[in-house]
């Protein structure tokens, strides 16, 4: 579904990834982790087109689209959507409008105000999420866990196909963890969805059960594995890993 291929990235005159690479299939959990300014965030903005970072070389593909040849916009429409770790809030505009017009622009149709107010009151029913939350400003006088649970609402009401994660657990104390989390499995199980996750929380990554983990360095993914890898990393930390990339990168050259 997603190929990430030998890409460079620069924001700012500085070069945060080099020769990254990763793919991504349908239905799959990837958490992708690292110490902190190793360039995680990074890799998700270049996924979505942030003006800020630059593609200098290699390419992204999803759906057989080059995204480097589309909007943010189109990006959007292919089904690709991001929950950051401090989601905006916009005054002025309620859940229901930005829903109603992202989901006309994302399907090109007339959106039923009747049918969109049903499911939109379903989901809420599902979420335990006040239906009064649809008419709220975006993030509007929210509290960290209030925001992600609408983040929730805006995922099961615009379906997207592939869904990146940005440390998703920020603000979230254990209860609201689960919540967010295990709403987010059960929208894969149900969509059959990609993710990328971008985590170093234990539980979080124990209830998503990533299919694979990678871990960042050096500008690129230096270590893949399965969720023990994850368990390697609490125990021990990333400086094992890097040391293991370090020796073997000096191997190679030599």
């Amino acid at each position: 579904m997603l190929e990430i291929n030998n890409l460079t990235v620069v924001a700012e005159n500085k070069e945060i990834l080099k020769d990254f690479t990763l793919k991504i299939k349908d239905g799959e959990t990837h958490a992708l982790m690292g110490s902190n300014g190793a360039g995680k965030s990074t890799i998700c903005r270049a996924i979505l087109k942030d003006a800020n970072y630059q593609i200098t070389k290699g390419n992204i593909i999803y759906k057989n689209k080059d995204l480097s040849t589309l909007t943010t916009t189109d990006i959007s429409r292919l089904g690709i959507m991001m929950i950051s770790q401090s989601p905006i809030a916009i005054e002025g505009v309620t859940n229901a409008e930005m829903l109603r017009m992202a989901l006309s622009e994302r399907t090109g149709k007339h959106i039923d105000i009747f049918q969109f107010s049903k499911e939109a009151k379903e989901i809420c029913n599902k979420l335990a999420i006040p239906e009064s939350f649809l008419h709220r400003d975006i993030n509007s006088g929210m509290s960290g866990g209030e925001r992600k649970k609408n983040e929730l609402l805006h995922i099961w009401m615009l379906k997207p196909s592939f869904l990146i994660l940005d440390e998703v657990d920020s603000g979230l104390d254990i209860d609201a963890l689960k919540i967010v989390a295990n709403s987010i499995k059960e929208y894969q199980q149900e969509t059959n969805c990609a993710i990328l996750l971008i985590t170093h929380n234990p539980k979080l990554l124990e209830i998503l059960k990533p299919d694979c983990v990678h871990i960042l360095a050096d500008k690129k993914i230096v270590k893949s594995g399965d969720s023990s890898l994850a368990k390697t990393i609490e125990k021990e930390g990333f400086k094992a890993i890097y040391e293991e990339y370090v020796i073997e990168r000096n191997l190679t050259n030599e």
